[in-house]
């Protein structure tokens, strides 16, 4: 994939810089979980439906690995299907508590297809469930995704689409990555959603880049 050239935005109310992949948010990329999603491993199995929660998911700092505790366990086991996993082997990998535990190869807090109480991300279904938005449940990682923030060196931060290398030395191997496109091999697309990124994203953009510069990318016209 080609280096995409990032557009500057300054923050009127803060006067932060941002350097935007406008290309990717202007795409129409969307997440097809649960529609074909390949999944992050080795070898493409949209059947397991895990997307990219067959990794544990990091920890920002300790605020969040403790606000993720607390939630995980007000959660109903009708709705979290490894809650006494949860309970009795705790909900991260170590006592580091950088990272949610991985329990039958994908994230404690990922139900399973067929489970009763729903598939997916138990605590985004949560949020959903109690009016609440999924941001203020899921760790940042996990809602911030197919989106990365960068801080640089003379202040300014990046917003650009994930890629391969974020995902560090297992990156090369996975058989897919959403936010690739041209899949000539047969491989699933995102590009397929019926509204550009910074539409179908904008809460998110809302978190990360502010308002006022999240709103003038989406509203511009095309």
């Amino acid at each position: 994939m080609s280096v995409p050239e990032l557009e500057r935005h300054t923050d009127p109310v803060d006067g932060s810089v941002w350097l935007l992949d406008t290309e990717f948010l202007e795409s129409n990329w969307t997440c097809i979980w649960g529609r074909g999603c390949e999944g992050m491993g080795d070898t493409a199995s949209p059947e397991l439906q895990q997307g990219c929660c067959s990794a544990g998911a990091q920890m920002l700092d300790e605020d969040e690995s403790m606000r993720t505790a607390a939630i995980g366990l007000t959660l109903d086991p009708t709705s979290f299907q490894f809650s006494s996993q949860a309970v009795n082997g705790g909900m991260f990998s170590d006592d580091t508590r950088t990272a949610t535990r991985v329990v039958d190869g994908a994230c404690i807090f990922l139900n399973r297809p067929g489970f009763a109480g729903g598939a997916g991300c138990a605590l985004h279904l949560a949020a959903v469930a109690e009016g609440e938005d999924p941001i203020d449940y899921k760790p940042a990682i996990c809602w911030q995704l197919p989106l990365k923030v960068e801080n640089n060196p003379d202040g300014s931060r990046t917003l650009r689409r994930w890629t391969r290398t974020d995902w560090g030395s297992g990156g090369a191997a996975m058989a897919w990555c959403c936010t690739e496109t041209g899949h000539a091999d047969g491989l699933a697309s995102a590009y397929v959603g019926d509204a550009p990124v910074a539409e179908s994203l904008n809460s998110e953009l809302i978190a990360l880049v502010g308002p006022d510069i999240a709103v003038a990318i989406r509203d511009r016209p095309r």
